[in-house]
């Protein structure tokens, strides 16, 4: 609907005062009113009036009447000071949408806005001294919900990883366990391989053991130490095999993944190449740097006195290695706002450099997962772990699932992991991304309120509707006689939809369509108590609108990772 006022606009625009004006310029524009009562649609002309050089009030006025009955989707249209207001006719509305929701089922609010684009987006990129935990949840599931509203806007993604397999932040996980490991394994401790590895490295920091005996451990492993390098293949390959099941449970797919290890010297050849070019400087210890002062970023080193490698040095190379080998268009690094100044010098960096792909490259930086006590560290093992978190709020699903019906227990385990797995991210993605969030997993978990197992129930009654009624084909066949208010309310929600996804494009922030999407449940759980649906006389009307909602918030949850339920 709002595509057909555009259209109306920008030709009474043309007509009346002889102004071209794109429809995306128009769309800019339209707003929707606070109160329906001031109408459905509103346009306001004073950008008009400076172009014109009139009086916004009486520009207003003027379109008013060149426009009027001049649609029949238009019911009325009134004006308030500087403003047009359309009152849409709901009847048409209804009718129109239904069928195009309909028509295009899972497609239905696809655009071509990313139409030709190929984007690479990196996530999560963990550390393989540890297991992942309820930061990387977070990560993972903007990463996972950006990627689905780039392609559902029409273009082609590549989910990436970054493994951060070397460092001295590996070398400690390594010199705990050499010193207190005793050959043991993850299988003769009975623990998941990752979880393994980190115990490690939370040692290394309550035996307050030396960073130096890190340091020297990185150095050897360059330097191709046999020993060490068995050491870091082991103990690597524990962690990986760990993040592996973690990000089966999670539902997510990697199309490549990116090792430090096999890199970084590529970084260091970039670095002597700029070292040559005089773009960095050597300092007396012999650590190599670049002047940011100019970008107000000061001075960064990019290898260390002794010749190791930092993360900038790997990230130079590998920021050209994505563009060279996916001939992709955007280069998105989700990652913690704590690394804002790290994505400024890479891209300042690589401006110096004079890559032409450095202004394509977009650091989408998120705020912190805050427990109730408080941040998370890492090095004290006050973190909450991904699959620890994953298997807590199973449990208290299957525990909500045990009180409302009987189900097998290879149901009752599908079922509830499920619902687990909504209640994380749904809870995760419905805070604004640039803002820091408290996770609190009994909230989450909530089968009313803001929560994903709300919007899974949602769809889960609707579907028991279809169930009931004996109208099975034939939805679209319907008359509309009278609309109440609550079938108003959804047919407008449901009319968003687009608007919404073009929107989360534009700002990449998933929390737009989890707004949304509970909105849209509340509006459907609003006409279901004020409806009655099977055996009305509106019933194959209501059947239609019931189905066109279940599509809609199927297609919204998806955007968002989560998997819908038949049955709760």
């Amino acid at each position: 609907m709002k595509k057909v006022i555009s259209n109306l606009l920008q030709k009474t625009i043309q007509k009346s005062f002889n102004l071209k004006l794109t429809i995306q310029e128009i769309d800019n524009k339209i707003e929707i009113p606070p109160d329906s009562l001031m109408g459905d649609f509103a346009f306001p002309c004073f950008f008009l009036s400076s172009k014109l050089k009139k009086n916004p009030n009486e520009i207003a006025i003027k379109m008013k009447n060149e426009i009027n009955n001049s649609s029949r989707e238009i019911s009325e249209i009134k004006t308030a000071g500087a403003y047009l207001n359309f009152f849409v006719n709901k009847k048409i509305l209804a009718v129109n949408l239904i069928k195009e929701i309909s028509k295009n089922n899972k497609k239905y609010g696809e655009n071509n806005s990313e139409k030709g684009k190929k984007t690479s987006v990196e996530f999560p990129s963990p550390n393989t001294n540890k297991p992942l935990h309820l930061g990387h949840l977070r990560n993972i599931a903007i990463g996972e919900s950006v990627s689905r509203i780039l392609e559902f806007s029409g273009g082609k993604v590549f989910r990436n990883s970054l493994n951060n397999d070397r460092g001295v932040h590996i070398c400690k996980s390594m010199v705990a366990y050499e010193k207190y490991g005793s050959n043991k394994t993850p299988e003769s401790e009975k623990k998941k391989s990752d979880h393994f590895v980190g115990d490690y490295y939370v040692l290394f920091s309550k035996k307050e053991m030396s960073e130096e005996n890190a340091q020297e451990m990185l150095i050897k492993w360059e330097n191709g130490d046999k020993k060490v390098l068995a050491l870091w293949k082991k103990m690597n390959k524990w962690a990986l095999d760990g993040f592996k099941e973690t990000y089966k449970k999670y539902e997510i797919k990697l199309d490549k993944e990116y090792f430090e290890s096999e890199i970084y010297m590529k970084g260091k050849e970039f670095v002597e190449q700029g070292l040559k070019k005089g773009i960095f400087k050597k300092k007396k210890d012999g650590s190599v740097f670049i002047d940011l002062n100019n970008e107000k970023l000061g001075e960064k080193i990019v290898l260390r006195a002794d010749g190791t490698s930092v993360y900038i040095t790997q990230d130079l190379y590998l920021a050209k290695l994505k563009f060279d080998e996916l001939k992709i268009d955007n280069s998105i690094y989700v990652v913690g706002n704590e690394q804002d100044y790290h994505f400024n010098v890479l891209v300042a960096i690589l401006k110096k450099l004079k890559f032409d792909f450095a202004d394509k490259i977009k650091h989408l930086s998120y705020g912190m997962v805050v427990l109730p006590e408080g941040r998370m560290k890492s090095r004290e093992g006050k973190v909450v772990d991904a699959d620890d978190l994953i298997e807590e709020i199973q449990k208290l699903a299957k525990k909500e699932l045990i009180s409302r019906s009987k189900l097998s227990a290879r149901k009752l385990e599908s079922r509830s992991l499920k619902i687990a797995l909504a209640s994380i991210k749904y809870f995760l993605l419905k805070t604004d991304i640039n803002k820091d969030m408290l996770f609190n997993p009994e909230e989450s978990i909530r089968f009313d309120g803001d929560t994903g197992p709300y919007i899974q129930y949602s769809y889960a009654r609707a579907n028991s509707i279809l169930e009931k009624s004996k109208i099975k084909n034939n939805l679209n066949k319907f008359e509309i006689k009278t609309l109440h208010q609550s079938e108003i309310e959804l047919i407008k929600k449901l009319s968003q939809f687009k608007e919404v996804v073009l929107k989360s494009r534009e700002t990449l922030n998933p929390s737009l369509i989890a707004h949304y999407s509970y909105q849209l449940a509340q509006n459907f759980n609003e006409f279901y108590h004020s409806c009655p649906v099977v055996d009305s006389k509106e019933e194959e009307f209501r059947l239609a609108l019931v189905k066109s909602f279940m599509q809609v918030l199927k297609n919204s949850v998806w955007l968002l990772g989560i998997d819908i339920l038949d049955e709760m």
